[in-house]
């Protein structure tokens, strides 16, 4: 953070890592190109239209068209499958180019080629290539009454660009808020993956599951003419039965292939294991065994299983078509999400989550109360405005014994005094505690995590998890000094 520049929290090594990556001046340049960005609609407002997206891809002569892709849409677990999934194309040898949004540290995690973010140079580059088309769609749209294009549009025609130049063996697509109307619909995956779909940005996307279920489902497509037919799949991770009802009738209008948890494909078994879980997975093409996965929560072994899915519907692979096993093991094995259940570090043991609905709270407390046993767990949580903070607090009470709010930093963010009102109705006066800024939240629950008890047995059973928001998962992780992933 800029006003304490002072403030270290360092890794496991015992010293703060030396870090190195792009220089000041590509740093200040994306900066620039952020603030340009910036002045555009943002994420959070979407317009039931793909015309500009559309017309830019037809100006660049259509790069999505250039690649396969791997569709993923959803509530929860969209970036961790898209990474899975990417995971699993590197060890079977394919290039690949991957969406993900939104960022935690830096807008280049958005892009990934090669399992890596393009660099700040890279991704000043392409946007400076793209402007004039922009440019020109801007006014035309202007002209017709209608508006710029969005920060989104925008950095989704920058990923397709870049993913043509490289090129790109596969994409692998993480859809932003919606589906039928997402600016990442303008391609035409082979594969739709959707993940458990919840009651999430209900203003732009319909108030029940069945609403928002059906924009999801736009990005099952039908399988376009071609001298070499193929079949598109639809792999759908267990619903709520309203959803399931509209995504499979969503698959049926366009003649898609479908494939489901808990029927085509189901994890096995799961255990708990040193850093992570030991899967055994049914997928479309046989028994996976002994898949090492370095994430934890069961939701994470069903986001790996989905995921294994996906790719297998991509190679085509059925019930006598079982992909390498060692490339399997290999691809989960190498698997990172960050913010999701990421260790900053240890003594006390210090993770950071990037939930930020009541779902991905639920699942951050389940794995807690399942996986672990801390003597005392402390919370800190800054949650967006525009997010169900008391959902939220509610899946979280059970698991946290002290809350420190506070917020991150976002313009966004809700106010500290707003959201500690919420945590007192769940967790009483008692138990919650207020921080003007995330590096004194996190010295606050260090302290409160130790504060009893012999040092050394404090010190090894405590715990501080940070959570609420991607924007606060992203805010700590910078604090602690890691990369942007």
């Amino acid at each position: 953070m800029n006003e304490e520049p002072e403030r270290q929290y360092p890794d496991d090594s015992g010293g703060a890592r030396l870090r190195s990556g792009p220089s000041p001046v590509e740093l200040a340049e994306m900066a620039l190109v952020e603030a340009e960005l910036d002045q555009r609609w943002p994420e959070t407002k979407i317009e039931p239209s793909l015309t500009r997206i559309a017309t830019l891809m037809d100006l660049l002569g259509s790069p999505q068209q250039s690649y396969p892709a791997i569709h993923v849409a959803g509530t929860n677990g969209k970036t961790s499958v898209t990474r899975m999934i990417d995971a699993l194309l590197t060890a079977l040898h394919r290039r690949t180019g991957r969406i993900t949004s939104p960022h935690l540290q830096l807008a280049t995690e958005r892009i990934s080629i090669d399992n890596a973010p393009i660099s700040p140079a890279q991704y000043v580059e392409t946007y400076r290539e793209l402007l004039p088309y922009i440019e020109m769609i801007d006014a035309q749209s202007a002209t017709a009454g209608g508006p710029a294009m969005s920060k989104f549009e925008v950095l989704t025609g920058m990923a397709y660009a870049a993913f043509a130049e490289a090129p790109v063996d596969v994409a692998v697509v993480e859809t932003g808020m919606g589906g039928t109307w997402d600016a990442t619909n303008v391609i035409d995956g082979q594969v739709a993956v959707i993940t458990p779909i919840g009651l999430d940005h209900v203003d732009y996307l319909g108030p029940d599951l069945a609403a928002i279920a059906g924009e999801k489902a736009g990005i099952i497509k039908r399988a376009p003419e071609s001298l070499v037919p193929r079949d598109n799949v639809a792999v759908i991770a267990q619903q709520e039965p309203e959803a399931m009802e509209v995504l499979l009738r969503r698959a049926v209008e366009v003649d898609a292939a479908v494939a489901r948890e808990g029927s085509e494909f189901q994890v096995l078994a799961r255990r708990i294991a040193v850093g992570g879980q030991q899967l055994e997975l049914q997928g479309l093409g046989g028994v996976y065994d002994e898949i090492f996965l370095p994430l934890h929560g069961e939701h994470q072994a069903r986001n790996a299983v989905l995921a294994l899915a996906a790719v297998e519907a991509f190679f085509g692979a059925g019930a006598q078509r079982q992909l390498d096993i060692d490339a399997v093991r290999a691809g989960f094995a190498s698997v990172t999400s960050p913010g999701r259940m990421e260790r900053m570090r240890s003594a006390p043991t210090i993770f950071i989550d990037a939930a930020h609905n009541p779902a991905g709270a639920r699942a951050l407390a389940a794995t807690l109360g399942e996986e672990f046993d801390f003597r005392k767990l402390v919370g800190v949580v800054a949650v967006l405005g525009d997010k169900d903070a008391a959902g939220i607090l509610e899946a979280l009470e059970p698991v946290f014994d002290e809350i420190v709010v506070t917020t991150n930093g976002s313009p966004r963010a809700m106010d500290i005094d707003s959201l500690a009102n919420l945590a007192v109705q769940r967790f009483g006066d008692e138990r919650v505690v207020t921080a003007d800024t995330l590096p004194d939240a996190l010295e606050t629950a260090i302290a409160i995590a130790e504060e009893v008890g012999d040092p050394v047995e404090a010190v090894s059973g405590a715990g501080v998890v940070v959570t609420g928001s991607v924007v606060t998962a992203g805010a700590a992780r910078a604090l602690f000094g890691k990369d942007p992933a």
